[in-house]
């Protein structure tokens, strides 16, 4: 049977699981996947509403890294900065917070010590500094756009790790601020890391999750098989066994397109290996892992375009 990704997003929000992790190429509808989440969990107010609407969740998608644009001084060449559109979490975690030591801390972690950023006081934009040896240091630098992107994720990073910091003590000032506060939705922060910086921020980022007591749950979304891997395994290790089945979910969500192979019955360990499976015409499927020892099925070709609007369906192995 057919699923729409609005039908997906509403068996996600149906699951108890602390933590669901996907898999997906790129172009399968990650990121469409995490709006329709979004607006299923916490749909746009209505603008004649007198209460002030509170969000039920906190996501990272291409949308997030569009706060962040290039003032590139295209007069002068000189003074190249980046913009921040703040939303009410990068405010309060940067301004009440004092979060720009800890996201700088994470971002020269993940690219080059010798990188900085500076904030400007009212954090609304950012400039960037790179110490170069016989050179001195080089002021107003633009960086790649795989940096701007580690850049953007620190803060982000730097946001959650603050809101379960205060999630955990529930008699603090700010953990009343985020009470309503169910969801993360975590779509692709990694797509510009090399592997070892790619390792440490899926140890990272499932270090905090495991760190967290309270009821928020937590959606991670990846087109790097790697990645899904890591934190699959750190999940794994991190809980009881009693514990663990209850705790996280192994998905892939692939989108079908014409090809000759039919979709293979087996699964493997994703925890061990990862399997490209080849599915039938014309379908997406969100498809849990269990544990099974089964030899990977060759790789289907190169899809070719289909003139249909694409659907989508959730199968769960045992």
């Amino acid at each position: 049977m057919s699923h729409t990704l609005r039908q997906i997003a509403e068996q996600l929000r149906a699951s108890n699981k602390k933590v669901q992790l996907i898999y997906a190429f790129n172009g399968n509808g990650k990121t469409r996947l995490s709006r329709e989440f979004k607006e299923l969990v916490s749909p746009k107010p209505d603008p004649d509403a007198d209460e002030e609407h509170q969000s039920k969740i906190l996501y990272y998608n291409a949308f997030t890294e569009d706060l962040f644009y290039w003032d590139n001084d295209l007069h002068g060449d000189t003074v190249r900065k980046l913009i921040i559109q703040p939303n009410n979490y990068t405010e309060w975690a940067l301004k009440d917070q004092g979060q720009e030591v800890n996201a700088t801390k994470h971002f020269q972690r993940y690219t080059n010590s010798k990188l900085t950023p500076l904030f400007d006081p009212l954090f609304k934009e950012v400039r960037f500094t790179m110490e170069s040896g016989d050179q001195g240091t080089l002021q107003n630098i633009k960086i790649s756009k795989g940096e701007e992107s580690n850049f953007i994720w620190s803060i982000f990073f730097s946001v959650i790790d603050q809101i379960v910091s205060s999630l955990s003590e529930p008699e603090s000032d700010s953990a009343g601020q985020f009470a309503h506060l169910e969801y993360v939705f975590i779509d692709d922060p990694v797509s510009s890391l090399d592997e070892n910086h790619l390792i440490q921020s899926a140890v990272d980022l499932a270090r905090l999750i495991k760190s967290d007591g309270s009821d928020l749950k937590f959606i991670i979304s990846t087109h790097s098989p790697l990645y899904f891997n890591v934190l699959a395994n750190e999940f794994r290790r991190g809980f009881s066994s009693n514990w663990k089945n209850k705790t996280h979910s192994k998905h892939l969500l692939e989108k079908e397109n014409d090809g000759n192979r039919k979709p293979p019955k087996r699964f493997v360990n994703i925890c061990q290996m990862f399997c490209v499976f080849a599915l039938s015409p014309r379908q997406v499927e969100l498809r849990t892992f269990s544990r099974a020892s089964a030899a990977p099925p060759p790789r289907a070709g190169s899809p070719s375009c289909v003139s249909c609007t694409p659907v989508w369906m959730l199968t769960v192995s045992d």
